[in-house]
């Protein structure tokens, strides 16, 4: 079992205008001590530590440390791409991918699921949608309802520039598109929450120097105003749920399935406690996606589940009523294929085990790739 946990590789995908690169620029500006890996369009930059850098570099050249990487390239060469962002001494936490507009992304969905690098794994599929182009977008492009449709994760962008009735119709349609349970983000200038695809690192976690936005954003903190006024997450609510006794694998499993729409993002660590699944279970979902990472605790660390829900217009009190029913009095009795259902969304690397293998039938919505799932 591999205890080093996977770098995420989250897929930003839409048609040519939507947005995409706004959003990258907005995540890349919020993004706290996050160390980001950025692949743009034609896969033709590697990595970028800086606000400014996605808007000024072209796709075929950006600095890299004390070098720089120069040449056209197409899709066959991502591998090679994520293999560098992948080694250690770039210390990447999070990889977005920024699709071409014209891309197919079920296609580079496969591609990362087939990646055999145990340093990366898929983090989800975003589909960002341009709110005042859809119906013209949907008539060019009749693809848009397949993109749609293998979307972990919908960015309605530019809501600005449409009145609500409008809005409310286009979000009513996309909906339809769109698997069932698909979460519909709201946007305008790609403002949302980086923390619904990935952990900001805190500042003082920050490794090495302070990139000038860094600076600003910790001056921002220091000089009486409030610096999250303005984000985007001030849209978003968050509830938090600790157990030190264990949950059941089914009660659980039961939760994520029947998980509200406006539930945008799950992250985590779950104790489950059945014998033989000892290990603390990192638990990511994004959207519709969802996987599970087993990997041993740190020494004497408390046994324990930790869990961040982020969403709007969910019912907080109600998600921890649901988490609540899940704890487990006595995890030592409960079988192993109880935990059937978790290990379906466990990569086959880290099952250790022949279990999972027992039960290789595909979820109701969707047959199952290898490496998380569609939940």
């Amino acid at each position: 079992m591999n205890s080093v946990q996977p770098i995420p590789v989250v897929v930003l995908a839409g048609f040519l205008g939507s947005g995409k690169t706004t959003l990258l620029n907005h995540l890349l500006g919020n993004r706290g001590g996050t160390r980001i890996g950025v692949v743009v369009n034609d896969f033709g930059s590697i990595e970028i530590d800086a606000m400014s850098v996605a808007g000024q570099v072209g796709d075929s050249m950006v600095s890299l440390g004390g070098g720089c990487l120069c040449c056209a390239v197409d899709g066959s060469e991502l591998d090679a791409y994520l293999d560098k962002l992948a080694a250690p001494v770039h210390r990447i936490d999070v990889i977005v991918i920024e699709a071409s507009g014209l891309a197919e992304p079920q296609e580079m969905v496969k591609m990362l699921i087939a990646n055999e690098n145990p340093a990366i794994r898929y983090g989800g599929l975003v589909q960002v949608v341009d709110a005042a182009e859809f119906d013209r977008t949907r008539a060019a492009h009749p693809e848009t309802d397949r993109h749609l449709s293998v979307a972990d994760l919908v960015v309605l962008n530019k809501t600005d520039r449409v009145d609500p009735a409008e809005r409310a119709r286009i979000e009513g349609e996309v909906a339809a598109l769109c698997a069932p349970g698909t979460p519909l983000v709201g946007a305008d200038h790609g403002r949302i929450d980086p923390e619904l695809l990935f952990d900001r690192r805190p500042w003082t976690e920050t490794r090495g120097q302070l990139s000038f936005e860094d600076l600003i954003a910790e001056a921002e903190e220091h000089d009486g105003r409030d610096p999250h006024a303005d984000h985007a997450h001030a849209r978003y609510e968050s509830v938090e749920f600790t157990s030190d006794q264990a949950l059941s694998p089914r009660r659980f499993i039961d939760f994520l399935d029947r998980r509200p729409a406006g539930l945008y993002r799950i992250k985590g660590f779950v104790w489950f406690g059945v014998p033989g699944y000892q290990e603390r279970y990192e638990v990511h979902a994004v959207g519709r996606f969802l996987r599970f990472a087993p990997a041993p605790w740190g020494r004497g660390e408390r046994r324990r589940t930790q869990l961040v829900l982020i969403g709007s217009g969910t019912d907080g009190p109600g998600l921890l009523r649901e988490l609540d029913a899940c704890r487990e009095g006595s995890p030592e009795q409960a079988p192993p294929e109880s935990m059937w259902g978790v290990l379906r969304y466990v990569a086959p690397a880290d099952r250790g085990d022949d279990l999972a293998a027992e039960d290789d039938s595909p979820p109701e919505d969707g047959p199952v790739p290898e490496d998380g799932v569609p939940a």
